[in-house]
């Protein structure tokens, strides 16, 4: 039957006779059966309406849809639609009040990976900036399958959606983080630093740098994790973003020289990030002009660094490489505090550019509706 495309009327004869639970199947009659027809063709649609149909969906067991012919990659497409009704946040909050939000949160258990990655992306969208859907994500214990999808999902891209999610769920919201703390969240962030996705590593960096900002006594935790020695290892990366995420990170802890000194390993550590810092001035410096144009938070970073552990200006001021002509006359008074916001709300505004819908119009296929301190430098 899949190969015939989804059995749609078989579909919406089975959610609107088992909607709630009690009544016996029954036959469509030809009136709703044109009512579905021309509702697939509408080019104009109720949102609420869409979303209630949708939310039936959801609310249909996995081996029904199958059984009808439905396939994840309708499903998918169904949460991009559904994505997209979201955006706007007065239909975020009304999603849980026409009981779609639990549904929703329900296929982060779903058995297939790009589900579960799309519907952590469909989360972030619904608590972005909205403190009224984070506080009921939370209370329907959104943060939990999260948790479990960003720390072992075996699909990279399920884990990196899901860390996307849970930015967005806890940033200004005090209970998310804390209960982020809670459950072991900045180990995860450790691991999540040493995994081959350069994507992965971003959106890790990013979070690190918000909390970090937002709690000053956790640069203690993060020390006592190895977080140190793991910023000096990515600030050789070979992705520019996860250099300037891995310097920021440094600098976040450059002026917490009482954790490094707990640690037991400043001195060693302090040779080894002058020696790092070195090789990144060298590097900048041979770069070529529009290269090095396109470093500039790299530039700042690596004289703010050094300036900050070292108490002298760095060598790419006395180059003239900190500020190259054409730029402002003057760095920003913190160069920390700029990065503050930007990146994982960069993130979130940039986050349809990896789905970025073809010239043709898809039609929508459901109208129904702490760990101990590392010995060595993580692998690579």
């Amino acid at each position: 039957m899949a190969k015939e495309g989804p059995n749609w009327d078989g579909l919406l004869k089975w959610s609107l006779s088992h909607a709630d639970g009690t009544n016996p199947s029954r036959n469509l009659s030809e009136e709703d059966r044109r009512w579905f027809m021309e509702a697939m063709q509408a080019q104009t649609v109720d949102v609420i309406k869409r979303m209630k149909e949708i939310t039936l969906v959801m609310q249909t067991p996995e081996q029904v849809l199958e059984s009808q012919g439905v396939t994840s990659q309708d499903i998918e497409d169904m949460l991009d639609e559904l994505q997209e009704h979201v955006e706007s946040i007065d239909m975020a909050n009304d999603l849980h009040s026409i009981g779609g939000l639990v549904p929703l949160l329900g296929y982060l258990k779903n058995s297939h990976a790009n589900i579960r990655a799309k519907a952590a992306e469909v989360v972030s969208t619904i608590v972005q900036n909205n403190p009224k859907s984070q506080q009921l994500v939370m209370e329907a214990n959104g943060l939990e399958p999260l948790l479990s999808n960003f720390t072992s999902d075996p699909d990279v891209t399920a884990r990196t959606k899901a860390l996307g999610a849970i930015s967005s769920l806890i940033r200004h919201n005090k209970p998310g983080i804390a209960a982020f703390r809670l459950a072991n969240g900045y180990a995860a962030l450790r691991d999540a630093l040493s995994s081959e996705s350069e994507r992965f590593q971003r959106k890790a960096l990013n979070l690190i740098h918000y909390l970090l900002n937002e709690n000053r006594s956790d640069c203690a935790v993060v020390t006592e994790l190895g977080f140190p020695r793991i910023f000096m290892h990515l600030a050789s990366s070979e992705d520019g973003e996860v250099r300037e995420g891995a310097l920021r990170g440094l600098l976040d802890l450059g002026g917490d020289r009482t954790a490094q000194a707990a640690d037991g390993s400043s001195s060693e550590d302090d040779e080894k990030l002058k020696q790092i810092l070195q090789e990144r001035i060298k590097g900048i410096s041979a770069m070529s002009p529009e290269d090095r144009g396109a470093a500039k938070e790299e530039r700042q970073l690596v004289d703010s660094l050094w300036n900050t552990c070292y108490n002298e200006p760095s060598s790419l001021r006395e180059q003239g490489l900190v500020v190259l002509p054409g730029e402002d006359d003057a760095l920003p008074p913190d160069v920390a505090s700029k990065h503050f916001e930007p990146p994982l709300r960069a993130w979130a505004a940039n986050r349809n550019e990896d789905t970025k819908p073809t010239s043709e119009k898809k039609q929508a296929p459901l109208l129904l509706g702490l760990g101990p301190h590392p010995a060595q430098d993580p692998p690579a």
